[in-house]
């Protein structure tokens, strides 16, 4: 195991790949030449310490940072010269999952689920309301079209926004500190989805946190970001025998 596991030399039929990626805000360097290869179909997750470039990994994914070198390749496209018309087609293979829901207040739980659809598809009403029930029954919610955001809880909230995420049927599903501010029992649910939806829709899940009980159980590589690079890459299990001081501090809490 090491960090040129699933590097750039993977390159050929992978899902997402980062190329020599650099990313700086201000003076503040936060990837440096960061090469990284995520494979059709599995669930990778990525992790490390506070300010360390996990969610700009994610934004750079969708197109809403840009690096300053390297190319970004979803589906072996390189969406780091696209404009933002052209991005559209390319967000329309992703759902995301943002840290906080990110659900309308002003819409109910079915318009929240349909907007995706309504905004990006031709479908007609009953082909809207099917595929709301569809997908809110994936994440067990189905019924709840008619209530407020507001009058969901937390966990609720989760599984709506991920509803919605996978609405469009993405290929690529990109998660943002999913079990983020969710009790114990709630933040189990969705780590049970996260691995569910990925043998159910045979989704490719990029997953950023830094709950370690959450990368072990939703993973099928993890990857650690140190330094502007993958510093660590592989199983859960491989990183838990991992002989690099750094990584089991961090699994056991010594870095934050």
């Amino acid at each position: 195991m090491g960090p040129e596991d699933g590097g750039a030399g993977e390159a050929r039929g992978m899902a997402v790949e980062f190329r020599g990626v650099s990313k700086a805000f201000g003076r503040l360097q936060v990837l440096a030449g960061l090469d990284l290869a995520i494979r059709p179909h599995e669930t990778i997750t990525i992790i490390g310490g506070s300010g360390t470039g996990k969610t700009v990994l994610l934004k750079l994914i969708v197109g809403l940072l840009k690096p300053e070198a390297g190319q970004v390749l979803v589906d072996g496209e390189n969406v780091a010269p696209l404009r933002e018309d052209e991005l559209v087609r390319v967000r329309r293979r992703i759902g995301f999952l943002f840290q906080g829901a990110a659900l309308f207040d002003s819409l109910t739980v079915g318009e929240n689920v349909a907007y995706p659809l309504r905004e990006h598809t031709r479908r007609d009403d009953s082909q809207v309301a099917a595929r709301v029930r569809e997908v809110l029954a994936l994440v067990g919610l189905d019924g709840v079209q008619g209530k407020e955001p507001a009058a969901l809880s937390g966990g609720m909230r989760k599984r709506v926004g991920l509803a919605r995420a996978i609405a469009m049927a993405p290929s690529l599903v990109l998660y943002d500190e999913p079990t983020t501010g969710l009790d114990p029992q709630n933040g189990e649910k969705i780590n049970e989805l996260i691995r569910d939806l990925q043998g159910k829709l045979g989704v490719t899940s990029v997953v950023v946190t830094h709950d370690m009980h959450s990368a072990f159980k939703v993973s099928d590589r993890i990857a650690m970001l140190r330094d502007g690079r993958i510093a660590a890459l592989g199983t859960p299990e491989e990183l838990q025998r991992s002989a690099q001081d750094f990584v089991q501090d961090f699994i056991a809490g010594r870095i934050e």
